[in-house]
């Protein structure tokens, strides 16, 4: 490809691009339209499986096309918010893209958050609907408590399985979650799709790149949870620079869905993306590495994306010997850094296993969906994570301002393209400063990361600038953990650190100080946790709870979570020594 000048000195990363188009063509229309565009195309290509169960595209649009209508029949209208809390079923598929095609607004959220944080998310987005699995329905009965809601929505399992599966699966498994009795507001899945029937107009409307289509939840760059805008540009554009970057065919070919759809990385790259091209998601609900062999084994992908944690545990897994894994054409590691020696490691194993690819490393932050720099087929760096995507524009800026920095030094890193968010739901203050006008005239999203830019456009990723933990790909906010661990009657104050681990890559961990003449004890440390678990995602709950009659200070008085986690550090040291 040839580049001006001019261009090369803003966008150095072009000399390394190979024969990857960096400018490319964006659709103007929705996320559904994408899909049912891929249908009309390839009508007779498997869209989904599901334990083993296949749906073509063919298939896919009429099971939308109902949801459609039934939305419609409860009162779900354009602009509205619909929550759907589920991991990857096929319901949630559906729902997404129904959702979407009626001019709607999915909020997508993590079905094992506590009852609190439902109920946040919920006001935050100001939805009154929700859909969910059953297994989760004692949950959101308690989320009934907190919020009110206009439609409850229960999905099953054992719908999506087929008879023979699905008799097996209520038998095995749903029968030991609560029972219901449906009422006028909350009903099941299948009572959901018969309802399509009371609407008897085209539910569907146009929708363009620029409006709303989904909502999910992030720490942003301040670490309080907070809703981001997306629009249905956002998600087209990331699939449409996600297979360019991969420089490889996906229509017709697979992927592990295993990364969640309520985290950016699985919606936008493992489904979306696939939907976008014409390509198979193979749906994983719950990942465990011993489940996740046996799908690389029996279902063979061509593509996979996982975080650091879930190659980490592949790579030890003797279930994987003698596994032929030449099916692959793309590895990609995103959600968390990967560290050279893991990326060494999983080089050798896929290489080992008869894979003709190595792992590419990306980066990327919810605010653009999900990546915005890949690792490029052609070349790739120690330590880096790779180019900016194509029509995105990366510079490093000295924290703070909007002063870019020379190649090599670190900064904050900043960006601008197609994918980059809306901005916050009712975070205006954090708007301005997340978003902000350079004086080249562009407004650059500034992540809170702190990396550098070396002199061929290749960006290196060293820490976040904001105080957050990520334990197997998730993110974690102490603040808003210590805030809840504050809120106990016998608590003085606390500190939550992330501690070093082989497997999480960090696990949580709280150190508690307690108020005067109160003595710790195992029965308060269970009652503190009991209390957390209430309110906290499981991922996010400590793994153990240390007391301490003071915590360390800084000279202004500040809680040093650093000292902590030094201390962790070294106490680990003295361990492996």
């Amino acid at each position: 490809m040839e580049y001006s000048k001019e261009e090369l000195k803003i966008a150095p990363w072009l000399k390394s691009y190979g024969e990857v188009k960096f400018h490319l063509d964006y659709p103007d229309f929705s996320m559904s339209d994408a899909l049912f565009e891929s249908a009309r195309k390839y009508p007779d290509q498997v869209a989904l499986t599901f334990q083993d169960r296949d749906t073509t595209y063919a298939k896919l649009v009429p099971q939308i096309r109902e949801a459609e209508k039934a939305f419609r029949a409860i009162g779900i209208k354009e602009g509205d918010v619909v929550t759907v809390c589920m991991p990857n079923v096929p319901q949630t598929v559906v729902s997404l893209y129904a959702i979407n095609a009626i001019g709607a607004v999915a909020s997508m959220i993590h079905p094992l958050s506590a009852v609190h944080e439902i109920a946040f998310y919920l006001k935050e987005a100001q939805s009154r609907t929700i859909i969910s699995l059953d297994q989760f329905y004692t949950k959101i009965k308690k989320v009934q408590e907190l919020v009110e809601l206009d439609n409850i929505i229960i999905a099953r399992v054992s719908d999506a399985l087929g008879l023979v599966k699905g008799t097996a699966y209520k038998f095995i498994k749903e029968r030991k979650f609560e029972k219901f009795t449906e009422d006028s507001k909350l009903i099941t899945w299948k009572t959901f799709l018969g309802k399509a029937k009371e609407c008897t107009a085209d539910p569907s409307v146009v929708k363009k790149g620029k409006d709303l289509a989904v909502i999910l939840f992030s720490g942003g760059t301040t670490g309080v949870t907070k809703g981001i805008k997306l629009t249905n540009l956002n998600f087209n554009a990331l699939a449409l620079q996600t297979g360019t970057m991969c420089n490889k065919q996906i229509q017709g070919m697979t992927m592990l869905a295993a990364m969640p759809m309520f985290h950016g990385f699985g919606l936008g790259v493992c489904v979306h993306t696939l939907m976008f091209w014409g390509g198979r998601s193979v749906l994983v609900p719950q990942v465990s590495v011993k489940g996740y062999s046996k799908l690389l084994k029996t279902a063979q992908p061509n593509y996979i994306a996982g975080v650091p944690t879930l190659y980490e545990g592949i790579t030890r897994n003797k279930e994987m010997d003698n596994v032929d894994l030449s099916c692959l054409m793309g590895v990609f590691s995103g959600g968390d850094s990967l560290s050279v020696e893991l990326k060494k490691k999983l080089d050798k194993f896929l290489a080992d296993h008869g894979a003709t690819v190595r792992v590419r490393e990306g980066y990327g932050t919810t605010e653009c969906v999900t990546a915005s720099c890949l690792t490029p087929y052609n070349k790739e760096k120690e330590g880096s994570i790779g180019l900016p995507y194509p029509d995105t524009y990366y510079k490093i800026c000295k924290p703070g301002t909007t002063e870019e920095v020379p190649y090599g030094e670190d900064g904050e890193i900043c960006l601008r393209g197609p994918s980059v968010m809306l901005g916050y739901i009712n975070h205006e203050e954090e708007n301005k400063k997340t978003l902000v006008k350079h004086e080249d005239g562009f407004t650059w999203l500034h992540t809170g990361d702190m990396g550098y830019m070396d002199d061929e456009g290749f960006i290196y990723f060293k820490q976040r600038i904001k105080r957050m933990i990520v334990t197997s790909g998730y993110n974690v906010y102490p603040s808003q953990l210590e805030n809840i661990i504050d809120g106990i009657d016998e608590v003085q104050m606390s500190c939550v650190i992330g501690v070093p681990d082989p497997y999480k890559i960090q696990k949580v961990k709280a150190f508690v100080q307690l108020k005067q003449d109160i003595q710790p004890s195992e029965e308060l440390k269970q009652k503190i946790l009991a209390y957390c678990r209430e309110r906290i995602a499981k991922y996010a709950m400590p793994y153990d709870i240390e007391f301490r009659e003071q915590l360390p200070k800084t000279l202004v008085g500040k809680i040093a979570y650093t000292v902590l986690e030094k201390e962790e550090e070294e106490k680990l040291k003295t361990q492996n020594n």
